[in-house]
């Protein structure tokens, strides 16, 4: 088995907990690291014992090495589309964290080279990895469901709520994250939606910014909140179910709560990233002459649903790539999603996910 070896770039905490699953999968080593703290790589490489000539502070130097098979972009958002434009350019493997990008144009870029130069890719939407998450769509795949009519997806935490005091950071400044809630965790249901139910064709939506001002450490002032602390929309499907979405770093007493609900001609089905090993299932009694009298229950997930996203990662580099794998094209469409929601707030209309392409294109393409 060839070794599989692989560049870090951002050494942050989520760094680490990728190197933990990566420790467990055989035949695959961390033997680059980069970060723009200079601290981060001294510590982090005499941790790792990575040679001082592996020691990067510069994403393009990591990436062109041509010692490393692939990389990881463990990084916030305004470097999410020059780290990815770079692998594009020097045609190395990666790993992005999500959102794809900051803004819809980002988006276009990096899709307009990589239909250019297709390379292997994986954003990282984790909660494909979610057991429930995977059972369900095979449930709604398989037809278990019947036809689906709605959904419901909700990702709500707390850490925004006034009485927390959380001061000013990159999250809620525009030029570094984008967006506020929508991309942090918008993002996240997007793709649940469209990983088990199917594609978003159109969207209305409200984002509301809370609290408009926070103490900034870094200046001793007051900042301006210029991101959504929530935001709600409704959506239909191509495949003509209605969906309700809502979002909110401000919901007090949520910790990580992101919940899908799929309700079906033939059931309805539950599932939490908050308990990934099962899921609710409520479907018709099979022995009842009454088709409305339901049966409630609690189902635990088979082992066939179990998959890490670096085992899946790592599986790709090897050739063997599984049809839930997260694409560049899924950051892509997600990002589109995103930006007509964000487009159908600002109009108060409603957008269709097709023409936000279209109207860039139009409009002078990217920026």
């Amino acid at each position: 088995m060839k070794e599989i070896k692989i560049g870090i770039i951002g050494l942050g905490g989520m760094a680490n907990v990728h190197m933990e699953y990566m420790a467990k999968i055989e035949g695959v080593s961390v033997t680059a690291i980069c970060d723009s703290n200079a601290e981060a790589v001294e510590r982090a490489g005499e941790k790792l014992g990575i040679p001082a000539e592996k020691r990067y502070m510069s994403y393009e130097a990591i990436i062109a090495d041509s010692d490393v098979d692939a990389v990881l972009s463990i990084t916030p958002n305004q470097v999410h589309h020059a780290i990815v434009k770079c692998c594009l350019k020097h045609g190395k493997p990666f790993m992005t964290e999500k959102p794809f990008t900051r803004t819809y144009s980002e988006a276009l870029d990096l899709l307009q080279q990589y239909e250019e130069n297709p390379i292997q890719s994986m954003v990282g939407f984790s909660y494909r990895y979610v057991p429930s998450f995977r059972y369900a769509r095979d449930l709604v795949r398989s037809g278990k469901l019947g036809t689906v009519r709605h959904i419901f997806v909700q990702y709500l935490q707390s850490w925004g709520v006034a009485m927390v005091g959380t001061p000013m950071n990159w999250r809620y400044r525009s030029e570094f994250t984008g967006t506020g809630a929508l991309g942090d965790l918008g993002s996240h249901m997007v793709d649940a939606a469209r990983f088990i139910v199917g594609e978003i064709a159109e969207v209305s939506a409200q984002m509301k910014t809370f609290i408009v001002n926070r103490p900034d450490p870094a200046t001793g002032k007051v900042g301006t909140v210029d991101v959504d602390d929530f935001t709600g929309f409704l959506a239909t499907l191509e495949c003509g179910a209605a969906g309700v979405f809502q979002t909110s770093r401000n919901a007090y007493g949520s910790g990580n709560q992101l919940e899908v609900t799929i309700y079906g001609d033939l059931g309805t089905v539950s599932v939490s990233c908050e308990r990934g090993q099962e899921l609710t299932w409520i479907q018709p009694q099979v022995d009842a002459a009454d088709p409305s009298i339901s049966m409630s229950g609690v189902h635990k997930v088979p082992a066939q649903y179990h998959i890490t996203q670096m085992q899946d990662f790592i599986d790709m580099l090897r050739g063997h790539v599984r049809e839930e794998l997260p694409t560049l094209l899924d950051g892509y469409r997600n990002q589109e999603v995103l930006e007509a929601i964000q487009q159908a707030a600002e109009q108060k209309r409603t957008i269709a996910s097709a023409d936000v392409r279209e109207a860039a294109l139009e409009a002078g393409g990217i920026s």
